[in-house]
């Protein structure tokens, strides 16, 4: 009897944060046998039962998905999930209510971990249904290290042939100004009294970063000011603002990697970048006016350089442009971090994920099939939702419109893929027998030859 690898289906939802990533963990596990399903997460669910059985690589497990998990396994798929959002996270109570669903939990073969601290969060929470957890770090740990910084090169030299120098804003308002304005939540009627609050300051930081802006602007002169917005948010308000200065301009093509590895600093408040920031020993600063501690993301505040002023952010920006880039407490910052992503150092995360995966059996044979009730079901499931959702990618505003979609996934071509591959491969001496595919739209097929 032949047997053969699961198919590994490895969803992508925001193209510019998690594509790369991705790429590379499709690269390695092809490597090692697996088939490989990569591309739109909005496309893959419209394709899943005509996927061979295999296992889908979840990346997030919220109430929303409750569905579609139900869906893969009627279909005969495993899930196995991480959290793309688990590295900086709302305090255990909101994070679990908002990002976690029991019956999400139930479904899953195992969970992968950014680190120590992330695996306590999934352990700890009361609908965790007992699969096992492992902590491997994150595939986007995997292109922030230094053996694959190079991977970004020409990218970097592109952005500072365009822009020269720089200070990076990174924005993280999608709550106060999202790309499709019926999701803004500032003003919403909401009941639990920390989530009022929490959307109010979030919405206060957000004026105070539009009437930061033209200050800096004014203050470094020699300088572009570069604001790059989250990728659900609209751009609109940004570019209300550089129109007016001939130094401030909003851009966010691409992983935001070379971007850091660009700039003189980067700003930020409670954003995941200012993790990756430090991970790159770029001088991170966290523009915190609106002083409520108790609604600050703990991680990424905590491995920046905090000031609650303009002028606090002037000074300590002419600091660092004047070459003092010295980080206080580095050792102990480096300790935090260690707790919260593992896998910076030693074999990459990417390539402990794909030994998970062997571990658990899927090189050697695909997941049980559900039965033949179950899969006429699934299948069913699966037409009727891609009949709705395809209707709904053509009403302008939907949350599943096609504008949206293609806002957080632009086209992308085999040849790109190609390139990105290549490089990868020039960074770590592999991948030489790689083959990309496109299967359909926005989906591709990933093998080694």
């Amino acid at each position: 009897m032949t047997t053969r690898a699961s198919t590994l289906i490895i969803p992508v939802e925001n193209q510019c944060r998690e594509l790369d990533a991705k790429l590379l963990l499709s690269c390695i596990a092809a490597e090692r046998g697996f088939p490989v399903v990569l591309g739109s997460r909005t496309f893959i669910h419209f394709e899943i039962a005509s996927i061979p059985r295999g296992v889908y690589l979840a990346k997030s497990m919220r109430s929303l998905s409750e569905r579609m998990f139900d869906i893969f396994r009627k279909l005969g798929h495993d899930i196995v999930a991480w959290d793309e959002e688990g590295l900086v996270r709302m305090p255990d109570a909101y994070y679990w209510e908002r990002r976690l669903s029991p019956k999400t939990s139930e479904k899953l073969a195992a969970l992968i971990a950014w680190g120590p601290d992330d695996a306590r969060a999934f352990r700890e929470y009361p609908g965790h249904a007992g699969a096992p957890i492992y902590i491997t770090g994150n595939s986007r740990g995997d292109v922030m290290r230094r053996e694959l910084r190079g991977y970004y090169s020409a990218e970097v030299a592109a952005i500072r042939e365009r822009f020269g120098n720089f200070i990076l804003i990174n924005t993280n308002f999608g709550w106060s100004n999202h790309f499709l304005p019926s999701f803004n939540q500032t003003g919403a009627d909401v009941s639990d009294e920390f989530m009022a609050q929490l959307i109010d300051n979030r919405a206060a930081v957000f004026e105070s970063f539009k009437r930061m802006i033209p200050t800096l602007a004014a203050s470094l002169p020699e300088h572009t000011i570069l604001i790059r917005p989250h990728p659900i948010e609209s751009h609109a308000p940004w570019n209300e603002i550089a129109k007016d200065f001939k130094n401030v301009a909003v851009a966010n093509e691409g992983n935001v990697i070379p971007w850091l590895l660009a700039c003189d600093a980067l700003i930020h408040n409670s954003c995941t970048t200012a993790v990756e920031g430090f991970i790159l020993d770029r001088p991170v600063l966290a523009y915190a006016p609106e002083k409520m501690d108790h609604f600050d993301d703990e991680l990424p505040n905590a491995l920046s350089t905090r000031v609650s002023s303009v002028d606090e952010l002037v000074s300590a920006l002419r600091e660092i442009l004047a070459g003092n880039t010295s980080v206080p407490d580095l050792e102990q910052k480096r300790k935090r971090l260690e707790n919260h992503i593992a896998a910076l150092d030693g074999p990459l995360a990417s390539e402990r994920i794909v030994e998970v995966l062997e571990g658990l059996g899927y090189a050697e044979r695909p997941p049980q099939r559900s039965g033949v009730g179950p899969y006429l079901m699934g299948s069913a499931h699966t037409k009727l939702r891609t009949a709705v959702k395809r209707f709904n990618m053509r009403r302008e505003g939907h949350r599943n419109s096609i504008e949206y979609h293609d806002h957080r996934f632009p086209e992308i071509t085999v040849d790109d893929l190609r390139k990105k591959v290549d490089r990868l491969g020039r960074e770590l001496n592999r991948f030489d027998r790689i083959q990309i595919r496109r299967r359909s739209d926005h989906i591709f097929e990933i093998n080694c030859g």
